[in-house]
């Protein structure tokens, strides 16, 4: 990790994100390929959704509760779409990984300068990642209801969310800098395990 604060400090958060890159996972790319069986996307939504549900605390906690309130909105499309769509529903994680993420968004999200880091890890990601979730639904998944794609149609283009935290992690002091630059590399790091263990019961069949 980089201590070159003369460097923009969203700047560096792009480079600890960028090795752990979402779209780089094996999940991912079988979800792009078509590969990944629907029984993994119905795992998916039931576990991942339990960090979804954490986001809107992490607006909450830098001072946007408007943003907050939209957050948890998605999280309830996420629940009324995705998981219901794939016939299931989110719940207490059940895969380690994804439980240790949950609980160090909760613990992150609980204070502003580590909010702002963790909440950049997944919002600065989170319109790529929706772009190829929601063609490769469209390309290889068309046996599911079409609302399945709702919730990453409403952040395939949403570049703003990111702006805003890479406009406030930019304006932090040095210390909080090093504060915020910890919990993005956390967070990084925890979002891609979170889909290692998912993904973990469905590598082979992938292969």
């Amino acid at each position: 990790m980089t201590t070159n604060t003369r460097i923009p400090l969203s700047t560096r958060c792009d480079a600890v994100i960028g090795a752990h890159a979402l779209l780089r996972h094996p999940f991912y790319q079988a979800w792009s390929d078509g590969t990944l069986p629907v029984a993994a996307l119905r795992d998916y939504a039931r576990e991942y959704g339990a960090f979804i549900g954490t986001i809107g605390a992490g607006w909450d906690a830098i001072g946007e509760p408007r943003i907050a309130g939209i957050e948890e909105g998605h999280a309830s499309v996420w629940r009324r779409t995705f998981a219901a769509g794939l016939e299931t529903a989110v719940a207490e994680p059940q895969v380690p990984e994804v439980a240790q993420l949950v609980a160090l968004s909760e613990a992150l999200f609980a204070a502003p300068v580590t909010a702002l880091g963790a909440l950049y890890a997944f919002e600065a990601q989170q319109p790529k990642t929706a772009q190829s979730k929601l063609a490769g639904l469209r390309a290889h998944y068309t046996a599911l209801p079409a609302a399945c794609g709702e919730y990453f149609r409403l952040h395939e283009h949403d570049d703003a969310e990111p702006a805003l935290l890479a406009e406030k992690l930019d304006g932090l002091g040095p210390a909080e800098q090093a504060e915020a630059l910890a919990a993005c590399e956390r967070m990084s790091r925890a979002l891609y395990d979170a889909l290692s263990g998912v993904y973990a019961r469905y590598a082979a069949a992938c292969n």
